[in-house]
C-alpha cells in the first residue's frame, strides 16, 4: 500500500466509524506500524485545516475521528433539531479539573480536595461521559477511580492532556505583615 492509499484508508476508516477509534485498530486492519498511521492521520488533518472546511479530522491522544467544524456547531444542531447543551456549572467544572489534573482519582480524593460531598457531580460526568470509571484504587474498599474520556478531550477542544494549561504553584497564606505563615 502506498502512502496515498494509507492515507485513504485511514479516512475512510475514521469517517465510517463515527466514534473515536484506536490508531493501534487501524494500523492493525491495514497492517502497517502505528507510526505510518500517525503520521497519515497528521497530513489528513492538516488537510483538512488547508481546505477551512466544516470537517475537523482529530488526533485524540491515540484515537482518529473525525468530528464538524466547531464554527458550524449552532447550524448543525439547527439542523438536526438538537438541543443545545447545557453548560457545566461551576462545581462540576471544579471536579472535572481535579479528575483531569490528578488522574486516576477517587471520589474521596475530590471530596478531600473540594471540602464537599461530590456525589451527584461525579454522576452528572459520568452520565454525560466526561469522565469515566478507570479501575480500583488497591486500598480498603477498593474504591472506583475515575478519569477523563475523549468526549472531555473533544469538549474542550484539546488532542491530549498534556495541552492543559499548568496549574500555578501554591503559596502559603501571608500574615499581616507579609511574612510567610509557619508549617
Amino acid at each position: 500500500m502506498n502512502l496515498r492509499d494509507v492515507e485513504n484508508a485511514v479516512e475512510a476508516i475514521v469517517f465510517a466509524s463515527g466514534d473515536p477509534i484506536s490508531v493501534e485498530r487501524v494500523a492493525s486492519v491495514l497492517a502497517v506500524e502505528k507510526t505510518v498511521v500517525f503520521d497519515a492521520a497528521d497530513r489528513i488533518a492538516a488537510r483538512y485545516r488547508e481546505m477551512d472546511c466544516g470537517i475537523r479530522f482529530l488526533l485524540l491522544e491515540d484515537k482518529l475521528q473525525m468530528t464538524t467544524s466547531p464554527r458550524y456547531a449552532d447550524v448543525v444542531r439547527t439542523a438536526l433539531e438538537s438541543r443545545k447543551p447545557s453548560h457545566l456549572s461551576q462545581t462540576s467544572l471544579e471536579v472535572l479539573a481535579i479528575v483531569a489534573y490528578y488522574q486516576p482519582v477517587t471520589r474521596s480524593f475530590i471530596e478531600q480536595l473540594r471540602g464537599v460531598d461530590s456525589s451527584y457531580t461525579v454522576s452528572l460526568l459520568l452520565e454525560r461521559d466526561l469522565i469515566e470509571p478507570c479501575g480500583r484504587l488497591d486500598a480498603p474498599g477498593r474504591p472506583m477511580q475515575f478519569q477523563t474520556t475523549t468526549a472531555f478531550l473533544r469538549t474542550f477542544g484539546i488532542g491530549s492532556l498534556t495541552e492543559l494549561p499548568e496549574l500555578p504553584e501554591l503559596q502559603p497564606p501571608e500574615t499581616e505583615d507579609n511574612t510567610e505563615v509557619g508549617l
